[in-house]
């Protein structure tokens, strides 16, 4: 059975611009607080960590510090970059974990089925991905914002986090810092609500959303943040 150590990063993936997103707040709880609770109350979770920027650590440690000690979440200082983010989680992956699940700290609406359908696929393949099919025909454009080609939806999907990756495929990761080709990876269909924080206007769509997706049942909550998972 897969035992799983969880990697939450507030760096931006390669291609989504400046980070913040994972401080934007949700009816006054920041978005990586609410990602955390999403990884909550698993049996086959062993291990939490939220990795932060080094300069804004300790600022991280005096906001977030007391509610992630509660729930079991180490704060580790890295880099601002994600690959970075990984390598500096990557040094404290618990020997008991067989597997890691990278997570966007700027993604706190993934649904319960589709983290559980992902770690169901980790069970057999040594990298998962969720992605969301795109529904609208794309424009492929130069530097000039001129167009180049179309593209049918159909050949392309969005992909999002959670990806989940074995851990002598996180150990690569970490050591060559970069991340498996596309070929090596087994790809989940995953909800088009779970979107990536960037603006406020995003997180009142995300808050919305947040009262759309069902709830799974789970035992009574140990903690304060235990109650709240999606």
């Amino acid at each position: 059975m897969a035992t799983f150590s969880v990697l939450l990063l507030t760096a931006s993936p390669p291609g989504h611009g400046e980070a913040g997103g994972a401080y934007l707040k949700i009816d006054g709880r920041e978005s990586l607080l609410r990602a955390v609770e999403m990884f909550l109350n698993r049996d086959n979770v062993k291990q939490m960590q939220l990795v932060v920027p080094t300069a804004t650590a300790e600022e991280a440690k005096r906001k977030y510090g007391a509610n992630l000690g509660f729930s079991g979440v180490k704060l580790v200082a890295g880099g601002t970059k994600w690959i970075e983010q990984i390598q500096a989680g990557a040094k404290n992956i618990s020997a008991e974990c067989t597997h890691v699940i990278v997570h966007d700290a700027a993604r706190p609406a993934v649904p319960y089925s589709d983290i559980e359908s992902a770690m169901a696929a980790a069970e057999s393949s040594d990298a998962v991905v969720l992605a969301a099919p795109i529904r609208t025909t794309l424009l492929e454009i130069d530097e000039g914002s001129s167009g180049l080609a179309y593209h049918l939806p159909s050949q392309f999907v969005q992909l999002q986090t959670p990806q989940i990756y074995s851990l002598k495929v996180l150990e690569q990761i970490a050591q060559s810092g970069k991340e498996p080709h596309a070929s090596a990876l087994k790809i989940v269909k995953g909800s088009p609500l779970n979107v990536r924080l960037a603006t406020g206007a995003d997180a009142s769509f995300v808050r919305a959303m947040l009262n759309m997706l069902p709830k799974p049942k789970t035992r009574a909550a140990s903690n304060p943040f235990d109650e709240a998972q999606w």
